[in-house]
């Protein structure tokens, strides 16, 4: 049970954090709050979580352990045979959609007395650009709407062209936190009121990078990220383009410069692993005999915490990724990256640090050729001192900014 005489703070749509992104965001506000005086007010953050058992295994977890939050698992009704067929059945008598997502709450509802003026935070970042998760949003929210809590958008990125079709349920909310200037200009030309919107950037820049030992390669020589993942991939215009992408890139760096590479896996759920097409791509360069001049320039990274991942991201020389997060996690140490994107965020991020995306994003959407993404390498790597510098003065601005995200606790 939480004090009673304090607020109570609700965090809810973290994935889990097999998805280093969202461990990276959960993470990252936490310790954007400390120091805050305004969470004197609020009892311990309580996240809810869809996989306790991924959070134990990295930062968040001992995050939880030291109470500087409390995890809170999500029921999932459809690992109950049972209330999956009466909740269905109730909503079909009743037409009320919104008891599947008090059923998934259910346990944090009842462990915590949420009340009127208590605070909700949705802190899952891009969900608002899957069409597929639009309803889990829209029903999650007004669970706790109905409850009289007030309730915040945070770090988000929303395709322009679809606020006005989510207009309702955007301007329910108290607070809106966007993280691009693409998102913002778009959530206000679509009619989000602008007294409850900002603009700030991903918490996620603030992540502390977590120091491991990194494989030998990085001894011997200066090494380039590389990160793929099939949800990226899923995006292509041209089946196996992606991959063929990557297989030139990997080709040339190995034919032609003295660099090794770093494969880095940034999400592994078992539905959407990053270290299937790694490895994919890992097995085809080294082979099964070690003892090859290529297996020599090449290695897979484990999974780790966000943080650890961050750490490996920074002592590259340069970086090219699918994922937000360890783009951000490069972007944040000044290292050289070229983002594959896919939608809004990645664009705008990048243009809100270099005023442009055009050579920092390529859209997987627009691959063709197979040297598209070797093109736009090339020259990321012969603009990567400017580029540095650009990111080593932005930083600290940045980071300052991205206070802005728990500016809640004050104004709510």
């Amino acid at each position: 049970m939480g004090n009673t005489d304090k607020k109570q703070l609700l965090f809810y749509m973290h994935a889990g954090s097999g998805n280093h992104g969202c461990e990276a965001i959960a993470v990252s506000t936490l310790k954007l709050m400390e120091g805050n005086a305004a969470l004197n007010n609020y009892d311990t953050p309580v996240i809810a979580s869809n996989d306790i058992t991924q959070d134990d295994m990295y930062g968040l977890g001992n995050l939880a352990t030291t109470n500087k939050c409390k995890l809170v698992e999500d029921r999932h009704i459809d690992r109950d045979f049972i209330a999956h067929v009466l909740y269905y059945g109730y909503r079909k008598i009743t037409g009320d959609a919104e008891s599947f997502y008090r059923y998934r709450y259910k346990n944090v509802l009842k462990t915590y007395n949420y009340k009127k003026g208590d605070v909700a935070v949705s802190i899952g970042g891009d969900n608002y650009c899957y069409p597929d998760l639009i309803k889990d949003l829209v029903l999650s929210h007004n669970v706790f709407r109905g409850l009289g809590m007030k309730t915040v958008l945070m770090g988000c990125s929303v395709e322009p062209e679809t606020v006005p079709g989510l207009i309702l349920d955007l301007n329910a909310y108290d607070k809106i936190i966007a993280r691009e200037t693409i998102t913002y200009e778009g959530l206000l030309k679509g009619g989000v009121d602008k007294d409850a919107l900002l603009l700030c950037p991903d918490p996620a820049f603030v992540l502390d990078p977590v120091k491991v030992n990194l494989p030998q390669l990085f001894n011997e020589r200066k090494v380039i990220g590389l990160n793929v993942s099939p949800m990226a991939a899923g995006k292509e215009s041209s089946a196996g383009i992606t991959l063929d992408n990557y297989r030139e890139l990997i080709s040339y760096i190995i034919n032609n410069t003295d660099y090794g590479i770093a494969l880095v896996p940034h999400v592994v759920w078992s539905s959407n692993d990053d270290r299937e097409p790694l490895t994919k791509l890992y097995n085809e360069f080294a082979g099964t005999d070690k003892k090859t001049p290529v297996a020599d320039r090449i290695t897979l990274i484990d999974d780790m915490s966000a943080g650890e991942l961050k750490y490996v991201i920074g002592k590259c020389e340069a970086f090219v990724g699918a994922r937000t997060h360890s783009t951000i996690a490069a972007y944040s140490q000044a290292v050289p990256t070229l983002v594959l994107g896919y939608s809004v965020k990645s664009r705008g991020i990048a243009r809100d640090l270099f005023g442009t995306e055009e050579n920092y994003v390529i859209p997987v959407q627009s691959l063709e050729k197979k040297d598209d993404l070797l093109n736009k390498f090339q020259w990321i790597m012969e603009n990567g001192s400017s580029i540095r510098k650009t990111l080593q003065d932005k930083m600290p601005d940045i980071r300052e900014r991205a206070k802005g995200n728990v500016s809640f606790l004050d104004e709510v």
